[in-house]
């Protein structure tokens, strides 16, 4: 086999939420959800939470295209957005670049590998845009509870959508709580018919949040982007928080501004990791 026959890839984390990033702008891929489950299995493949394709775009500098490590499509992920942003800003040689995924176009500005701005956009609040199976009135707040009826474990969240579903509960200590239990249930909970990535939440300041998130397709994980946007934003319209906001995540800190003009702007770090190549028949044909 020769190296031209090999397909390239980078590894790549956003506070330790990490990915394997496959271009497939010079050289077309075809890439199925069993490609993702082989890859980021993590005893017999690469192993990561999330396989990244960037493909060309009409709009921006790039389309992300992202897969969980289960094999499930995703329209949106903070962390990996950041990641891509970096390699857009280190092509073109400019600190302002732009990403295109299925969830919107998302603009950047790469300051350096330790601060990167994302604008993702504006959240939404409203049940059927998140989505939920029935309708409520208040998504500050849902009727949901693990536990008994009289003493529940987990209740109330708050639901909101920045590009994927999340909802967010509201505890006292964030490692009290065994999210890696709870977490299958409630993001296959009935009520979430496009599934929804699951938060405990825990204010520590009026600017000042902790956060562990089990994600949609990918169980727990170090970090979130998306996660700790739907947190602040959550925590602001509960009036728990300022709208800006640091957010400690068990991979390191994100800083969360919910901007005037209701866009959420993220920044943090992007690491590369390391590059390989794989064998042409690793990927399912």
């Amino acid at each position: 086999m020769t190296d031209a026959a090999r397909i390239p890839f980078r590894k790549m984390n956003g506070l330790g939420n990490d990915f394997i990033v496959l271009d497939a702008r010079t050289r077309p891929l075809t890439f199925s959800p069993e490609d993702a489950q082989r890859l980021g299995d993590r005893t017999k493949g690469v192993g990561c939470d999330q396989v990244i394709v960037i493909e060309p775009s009409q709009k921006a500098d790039v389309f992300m295209r992202i897969f969980n490590a289960d094999g499930s499509e995703v329209s949106a992920c903070g962390n990996a957005t950041r990641c891509v942003a970096l390699l857009a800003a280190e092509e073109t040689g400019r600190s302002e670049v732009s990403v295109e995924t299925s969830a919107g176009l998302l603009k950047a500005k790469v300051d350096s590998a330790d601060h990167i701005t994302i604008d993702m956009g504006k959240p939404r609040f409203a049940w059927n845009d998140i989505p939920l199976a029935e309708p409520f009135h208040d998504t500050t707040g849902i009727e949901l509870q693990i536990g008994p009826i009289d003493a529940p474990v987990l209740h109330s969240p708050s639901v909101v959508n920045v590009g994927n579903p999340h909802a967010i509960f509201w505890v006292d200590d964030v490692y009290a709580h065994d999210l890696g239990r709870f977490g299958p249930l409630l993001e296959n909970h009935p009520i979430f018919p496009e599934r929804a990535n699951i938060s405990l939440a825990q204010v520590t300041s009026r600017n000042g949040l902790r956060l562990r998130t089990w994600e949609r397709g990918a169980g727990l994980t170090k970090a979130c982007g998306t996660a700790a946007c739907a947190a602040a934003v959550a925590a602001a319209r509960k009036g728990l928080t300022d709208r800006k906001v640091t957010v400690e995540l068990p991979g390191g800190v994100l800083s969360i501004e919910w901007a005037d003009n209701d866009h959420i702007l993220m920044c943090g770090p992007a690491e590369l990791e390391f590059e390989g190549t794989l064998a042409p028949d690793t990927l399912v044909r």
